[in-house]
């Protein structure tokens, strides 16, 4: 819709008296031809996931750009960052140049690609990270973690040279030990062999070190250990230049929870309740920035394998904010106006992008029916990934409509 509009009766982030807000031009405010009544529904800034996996090019039978944006637009969200295993590796200007074009013809929302870090993700050898450097978000090598040390400090200067961040998938190979779930009681009393908690934490304390020694601006992914929030709470107190993200699975789920199916397999596993409990504590302190999905759609057939044998990495887009809503704000953890700075203001201020319902404004928002109670059914997602260790849940929060650059991205009614 490229005409002007008004969303009348809202709720800003759910709170306070009821409001209209007009839309004309792609930003907020101006005359309005059409009228939308949303009586006392909750309207936020469009959410912004920095970590999601859309798979195009190389992987379109997991995701393409369109369904993915589709989901993430159902999901409330008007900014997304892409992650780099693709099929070629954004690691040049040419190579990326094929995923530009698939977003730039098929996304309905903003979706920022990331670039490489190393030729290959091979950790070998630097990307062309000064070819990519106006048309990327940030560089991850996302899915391998940088093992060289001398590499990854390579990488932090000419990335601080370019002015863009190091987004680090915090990975040590030589502690993994064939491993695929948590190295904790579900792994032992089940047969599993376990990924312990060091190589996630190792990993980043030695780029805590770096990113010091460097200056580099640098943000850690999907963090799922306690250690990991300790190392982070104290470099941020000594001023290291650092932030990081989890996951909702990893606030609301432990291995507990774990069941012998390829939903619950994902990188990092699902980790120890102590770890859960210091993932929510570093929420609510400010140790944890942002709160990010992963969203990592694979095949049924690649889901379908068991726990050993699955392909790592589960969908969340679709489910994000009713999950957070749900377990953490109605339960008392946090309160919403925390939950949408995780999900949206934080990540606008470290990535660079717009999260405002001011005037004037690009007009990124979502609205939500906070009372809607439905259960989560992956045979409703628009995404093409259907394994979500959430199948069943219970949660409130409804996504009635989200808006992107003044026109709708979804709308509630709209088929598959």
């Amino acid at each position: 819709m490229t005409m002007g509009f008004t969303v009348k009766g809202c709720k800003i982030n759910g709170q306070g008296t009821q409001t209209d807000i007009s839309v004309s031009g792609g930003v907020f405010g101006g005359a309005s031809d059409g009228i939308f009544e949303f009586n006392n529904c909750a309207v936020f800034p469009g959410f912004i996931d920095v970590h999601v996996h859309l798979r195009e090019p190389g992987f379109s039978y997991k995701e393409t750009v369109e369904t993915g944006t589709r989901a993430c637009a159902r999901g409330g969200y008007t900014t997304v960052c892409s992650m780099p295993n693709l099929n070629p590796v954004p690691d040049s200007a040419e190579h990326l140049s094929e995923q530009l074009k698939l977003i730039d013809a098929d996304a309905v929302i903003h979706v920022a690609p990331y670039g490489a870090i190393t030729v290959g993700q091979n950790g070998a050898e630097l990307s062309d990270m000064e070819a990519m450097a106006k048309d990327v978000c940030a560089f991850s090598d996302d899915g391998k973690g940088v093992q060289s040390d001398d590499m990854m400090r390579e990488a932090m200067l000419k990335a601080k040279a370019l002015g863009k961040m190091i987004v680090a998938h915090c990975e040590d190979n030589s502690l993994l030990r064939g491993g695929y779930i948590h190295d904790g009681k579900y792994a032992a009393e089940h047969g599993h062999r376990g990924i312990c908690s060091e190589s996630e934490w190792k990993p980043i304390e030695r780029d805590l070190k770096l990113a010091a020694e460097t200056g580099c601006a640098y943000h850690v992914c999907h963090i799922s250990t306690k250690e990991s929030v300790d190392l982070i709470r104290k470099a941020k107190a000594a001023g290291v230049d650092v932030t990081c993200e989890t996951a909702p699975h990893y606030l609301i789920l432990s291995d507990k929870d774990m069941q012998e199916h390829g939903r619950f397999k994902m990188n990092p596993p699902l980790r120890d309740e102590s770890d859960r409990l210091a993932l929510i504590e570093g929420i609510c302190d400010g140790t944890i920035d942002m709160i990010a999905t992963d969203h990592a759609p694979h095949s049924a057939e690649e889901k379908g394998r068991g726990l050993e044998k699955s392909a790592m990495g589960i969908v969340g887009i679709e489910t994000a904010f009713p999950l957070l809503y749900t377990h953490l704000v109605k339960n008392g953890v946090i309160t919403l106006d925390r939950l949408v700075e995780l999900m949206s203001t934080n990540p606008a201020k470290r990535f660079g992008f717009n999260s405002s319902l001011e005037e004037g404004m690009p007009a990124d928002f979502t609205v939500f029916d906070l009372n809607s109670k439905y259960t989560i059914n992956p045979d409703d997602f628009l995404s093409k990934g259907r394994a979500t260790p959430f199948e069943g849940y219970e949660v409130y929060g409804e996504c009635l409509m989200t808006v992107h650059n003044g026109e709708i991205a979804w709308q509630k009614g709209e088929g598959k």
